[in-house]
């Protein structure tokens, strides 16, 4: 299940401020087991952009493909798109509203139809794949959560669903390490699945691990399209001028390359980079 954005413009207007064009004749296509982060600086857009992924906001102008699905088109279920596509908020604790955490995570697979095996079945997976265990956390009530809980509890109610394209605004916002850990296993196992992730972040560290292709937004428009090796390489002033530093693992290997060794600088993982300094080391004993 693929998107398809084709020439997408929406305006925001008011009564009590001037007309805003938020996006400008955004074109791309993200293929069904892909992972793509969306970056730029506050206000490019990026927010704007995948609230349209779902019909939560309609464009202004072009149209926008989900699988065949025109979502532009007014004869478009949008329950059975949003079935098929989770959008999980920045700071989407604040979604959270029922009495526990149990009915919370149970309210998306409840109003799917499911029996009830069916959804403590799926609020149980839920649970179990962002580390926050049922019989512990099941009946207590999420407003009493830590904050990185509450955003763990939240993306569960999405997971619950079970889409088959997952979008995640900013989710490691205010997130500890061990937080941040677990929402990227959560993200690499999901695309294990064969499904598609977008995720929109400022962690430029997080982006450089997870997704092989980036899209850079400026003032509603998409200024690059491509690899996050041409992006950290060649086309690296288009991501200072994003307001983005060089991701801290390639930085390190770059600064290690500058004292003389010959080694790969385009790693994103401290596990990649161990493996090519134990092997640069070892050359340069051998020689």
């Amino acid at each position: 299940m693929g998107i398809r954005i084709e020439n997408i413009s929406y305006l925001y207007t008011s009564s009590f401020t001037p007309d805003r064009l938020a996006l400008s004749d955004v074109t791309f296509n993200v293929a069904p087991n892909e992972i793509l982060a969306v970056i730029g600086p506050p206000g490019s857009g990026k927010t704007t952009l995948i609230q349209h992924f779902n019909g939560l906001l309609k464009p202004t102008h072009g149209k926008i493909y989900v699988d065949s699905f025109d979502l532009t088109c007014s004869k478009t279920d949008m329950y059975q798109i949003r079935k098929k596509v989770g959008l999980v908020f920045q700071f989407p604790e604040i979604q959270l509203f029922e009495e526990t955490v149990f009915d919370d995570i149970a309210f998306g697979p409840r109003n799917l139809g499911f029996s009830s095996d069916q959804v403590e079945e799926r609020v149980k997976q839920a649970m179990q794949t962002v580390g926050l265990g049922f019989e512990q956390f099941g009946k207590r009530s999420p407003f009493h959560l830590s904050g990185g809980e509450k955003r763990r509890a939240a993306i569960a109610g999405v997971l619950a669903i079970e889409p088959q394209i997952l979008i995640l605004d900013e989710p490691t916002v205010g997130l500890d390490r061990v937080g941040t850990d677990l929402i990227e296993k959560v993200i690499i196992q999901y695309h294990h699945q064969g499904k598609m992730v977008i995720l929109v972040s400022h962690d430029i560290d997080l982006v450089a691990r997870l997704a092989p292709r980036i899209i850079i937004m400026e003032a509603g428009k998409i200024i690059y399209d491509g690899s996050r090796e041409a992006l950290f390489g060649e086309n690296r002033s288009l991501l200072s001028g994003a307001g983005f530093d060089l991701p801290e693992i390639p930085k390190f290997m770059e600064k290690i390359k500058e004292k003389g060794y010959s080694l790969k600088t385009d790693l994103y993982t401290v596990k990649e980079a161990k493996k090519e300094l134990r092997k640069c080391l070892f050359s340069k004993q051998e020689g």
